[in-house]
């Protein structure tokens, strides 16, 4: 077994796909953590803005996340309609597509990446800041372990889509399960002390009253916990990944998502209220997380406030799950239409789309690096993509029940109408409330994504024009031979090989060696006795060796003026270049052995010459 067969597993066959396609509990984990884990790090979000207000901040925790619900319940119910409408996934980026045009299609695309990108780099650091609240001595390593978390991520979802469920369904149901019980018992303490608990563990100082309760405000702490939302749409992106009935499965899994994620902040929500939890100041020593003080306060430190931290910590940072499982199958569907290089919608061995994963992995590493890994600092760049994808989705959708009339069309275009008009709104508040805090690297980034999409088609249009052919086959071209031309340094097997290579092409082979130092003497003795007095004793045309001057010692020049002259001077003929290669165990040999090779192959592509072609006759370090 190999070094890749260990970490990223055994390639699997294509017709094993349908073994890798997974049901609604193990859609959970996969498409519902980054959702789930949101309910760790919104109401935080919220918080963390009301820190000025003191304790009187925390009685407008309730209001907010009772907004917050009523908008997850809205966009539920319009993706719930988006999944059966378009089954083959995409999301989005598909319903804006197909109803609004392409260009609104782009702009969703645009939102929905770099909403997946700050997903992965958000759900890290929050789970890193969960463990820091734990461990605070490991806030110095903050970058490293954020770092660390994402190569295990990448790598395990490298190994394909039924194993990252499988490895992410003990975090995910071991979180939902002991919020679930923190929730449960913190309520029962409530109802035992008459509504004011005292915590078992006691609760960091409330800080004092710095500032005036104000709209705008409390608009931008509605805007922070609208973070909550993020993941929602992830379903409907991949619901190809579903096994049949593919549709009521996502729909399932979907709901379940939801159901757990309203109960989830809203049973934090009141618990924050009635025990007097104010957030803690992020990146700042003595710093913990409202989750953990929640636990702490219901149950203390002992041993269930460790697992409860631990499974918080892995399903943060495995919350970055969700992007990996969706930013490929969305940048599948874009380069599908050629907005994306095609590299992207080419499956790897486990049945992954791999260039999009590790993409992924580039991108949010340098945002983990750029932002120091602190949660607080992630969150304002964060949202706008999520929300502005969903507004296009939902509108989208109004559009596709106007076009597709049917039974009960009107009140399905009510609803999707709706969720367009709640989220459009919802856009604009996030987007102002965070503009200065960094939204506008995420305006900044959409637009410049749409122009990369359109440099790319224009790419692709470009090189379906200028090879678009419409001259049937010359058979009269064919009755010559092309000419070979192979290009060698020294005899060695490797010319050798390439030497038979061309003499299969043609008869007439042409071999080129240039020597700055007019020094071929020893060359000449090796091509009369290996090259030439073996095709004369068979009876055929020896090829013939041509040595070319260099008095500057140029290389690549040389031979490629000899082969244009040729080319010039033999108008009717076709000319293969044979270019022989060493090919190695190690990629840094082949680097070091091969740059000529290359070069010469670029070079002449570059000259355009249509009656001059490269073909490569590599030699394998170890083959007989």
């Amino acid at each position: 077994m190999n070094i890749l067969d260990l970490v990223v597993g055994k390639p699997i066959r294509t017709s094993e796909e349908r073994a890798e396609q997974i049901g609604p509990l193990q859609g959970i984990p996969i498409f519902g953590l980054d959702a789930l884990s949101s309910a760790a790090y919104g109401p935080e979000a919220a918080l963390s803005l009301l820190i000025p207000l003191g304790l009187l901040g925390v009685r407008y925790i309730i209001p907010i996340s009772t907004a917050i619900i009523t908008l997850l319940v809205i966009v539920y119910f319009s993706y719930r309609q988006t999944i059966a409408a378009y089954p083959s996934g995409g999301g989005s980026y598909t319903v804006a597509r197909f109803n609004l045009g392409m260009p609104s299609g782009l702009l969703a695309a645009a939102a929905l990446l770099a909403d997946y990108i700050l997903t992965a780099a958000v759900g890290i650091s929050a789970g890193v800041g969960a463990l820091i609240s734990a461990v605070p001595s490991l806030q110095p390593h903050t970058v490293s372990v954020c770092v660390g978390i994402l190569i295990i991520i990448t790598i395990l979802n490298l190994r394909g889509l039924k194993e990252a469920g499988a490895a992410f369904a003990l975090p995910t149901y071991l979180f939902v399960g002991t919020l679930l019980i923190t929730i449960v018992a913190g309520i029962f303490r409530v109802l035992l002390n008459h509504g004011h608990p005292l915590p078992v563990a006691p609760l960091p100082t409330p800080p004092p009253i710095t500032v005036a309760v104000s709209y705008w405000l409390l608009v931008k702490v509605f805007a922070s916990g609208c973070t909550a939302l993020t993941g929602v749409e992830a379903v409907s992106n991949g619901v190809k990944a579903f096994r049949e009935p593919a549709v009521k499965n996502a729909r399932e899994t979907l709901t379940v998502i939801i159901f757990l994620l309203a109960v989830l902040l809203a049973g934090i929500s009141y618990l924050v209220k009635v025990y007097n939890i104010a957030a803690t100041d992020p990146g700042q020593p003595g710093y913990q997380s409202v989750l953990s003080m929640l636990v702490a306060a219901v149950f203390g430190r002992g041993v269930f406030y460790y697992v409860t931290i631990s499974s918080i910590l892995l399903v943060l940072s495995l919350s970055a799950n969700t992007a990996f499982a969706d930013f490929p199958r969305l940048c599948r569907a874009i380069a599908q239409n050629n907005y994306l290089p095609h590299v992207f919608g080419y499956r790897g061995r486990r049945l992954v789309y791999t260039y999009g994963i590790v993409v992924l992995a580039v991108l949010c590493a340098s945002l983990l690096i750029f932002f120091g890994g602190v949660t607080d600092r992630l969150i304002p760049l964060y949202a706008v993509g999520a929300f502005l994808a969903f507004t296009l989705s939902q509108a989208g959708m109004v559009m596709h029940w106007v076009k597709n009339r049917g039974p009960h069309w009107l009140k399905s275009a009510f609803i999707n109408g709706l969720g367009a008009l709640v989220t459009g709104i919802t856009t604009a508040v996030v987007l102002i409330a965070k503009f200065t805090q960094g939204a506008w690297i995420t305006l900044l980034f959409i637009p410049l994504t749409i122009f990369l999409f359109t440099a790319v088609r224009r790419h692709y249009h470009h090189v379906r024009t200028l090879t678009n052919c419409k001259v049937p086959v010359d058979l009269e071209s064919l009755s010559q031979p092309p000419i070979a031309i192979i290009a060698i340094d020294r005899w060695s097997i490797v010319t050798r090989q390439g030497l038979e290579f061309a003499a299969r092409l043609s008869p007439e082979v042409l071999a080129l060696h240039v020597d700055p130092a007019e020094h071929s003497e020893l060359l000449k003795d090796d091509w009369e006795r290996y090259v030439e007095a073996p095709f004369r004793a068979a009876g055929r045309r020896p090829p013939s060796l041509h040595l070319v001057p260099s008095p500057y010692r140029f290389v690549i020049v040389p031979i490629v003026q000899y082969i244009l002259d040729l080319s010039k001077n033999n108008p009717a003929r076709t000319i293969v270049v044979v270019i022989p290669e060493l090919v190695e165990d190690r990629w840094y040999e082949y680097f070091l052995h091969n740059q000529r090779g290359r070069l010469l192959e670029w070079v002449l592509l570059a000259r355009g010459n249509e009656r001059i072609f490269t073909v490569s006759a590599p030699w394998y370090v170890g083959e007989h």
